[in-house]
């Protein structure tokens, strides 16, 4: 069980620093609305992965594979992600950064929260990792569910930590900027966001090989 935990732990670290959208987003709002509103949307988007996990997990490797044979679900979600980023990239930034007196007044907490939820939630991706990470965990731990539970968890809260730990050091940034600068950010985070549902976009119109789950698990044993 402790090699399980290491992987969990590296897994998890490797998570925290996968580039995708939700990791933009976060370090945006950290720089932008601050700490707290960067937490509520980082659990937001730990919330979406646990309830992908606990789906992984009920489910079967045939889920797996029908959503790989729905082309569908990738250009669906790429296309929300696509325009999520236009709106982003569109947006006119009014004012500066938000001070540290006006956060607690200023700030939807649980608006951010929905945002990290929902982002995270309409990538196909995310799902798709987490059904292939589960059908190759999930033997290796002996089809126990507190086994499962324990490994899961591990990786939820060293991905967790590292997000913190990431969120801090963008906020130290926070006191260089100026209007200029966020908007810059929030330009480059809608183009960012744009690549992603666009490549979601092509794997659904051009759909490859699917996930290999067994390439999962070589890549992150320590």
């Amino acid at each position: 069980m402790i090699a399980e935990l290491q992987t969990a732990i590296v897994l998890g670290i490797c998570l925290a620093f996968m580039a995708g959208p939700a990791f933009f987003v976060l370090i945006e709002t950290s720089i932008v609305r601050g700490f707290r509103a960067a937490l509520a949307f980082d659990l937001g988007v730990i919330s979406s992965d646990v309830f992908f996990i606990l789906l992984a997990y009920l489910s079967s490797y045939q889920l797996l594979e029908n959503i790989n044979n729905q082309p569908g679900l990738y250009i669906f979600g790429g296309t929300l992600l696509a325009f999520y980023g236009i709106t982003i990239f569109l947006k006119k930034t009014k004012r500066d950064v938000i001070t540290h007196s006006e956060l607690n007044n200023k700030v939807n907490y649980i608006g951010f929260y929905v945002k990290g939820f929902l982002l995270n939630i309409i990538n196909i991706g995310v799902l798709v990792f987490w059904l292939g990470l589960t059908v190759v965990v999930s033997p290796t731990l002996e089809g126990s569910n507190k086994s499962v539970l324990v490994f899961f968890s591990t990786l939820i809260i060293t991905c967790l930590f590292v997000d913190i730990l990431k969120i801090l050091l963008a906020k130290k940034m926070k006191g260089y900027l100026r209007k200029e600068n966020t908007i810059f950010i929030k330009k480059v985070l809608g183009i960012i966001i744009i690549i992603f549902g666009i490549t979601l976009i092509f794997k659904g119109v051009v759909p490859g090989e699917g996930l290999d789950p067994s390439n999962i698990m070589e890549k992150i044993k320590p």
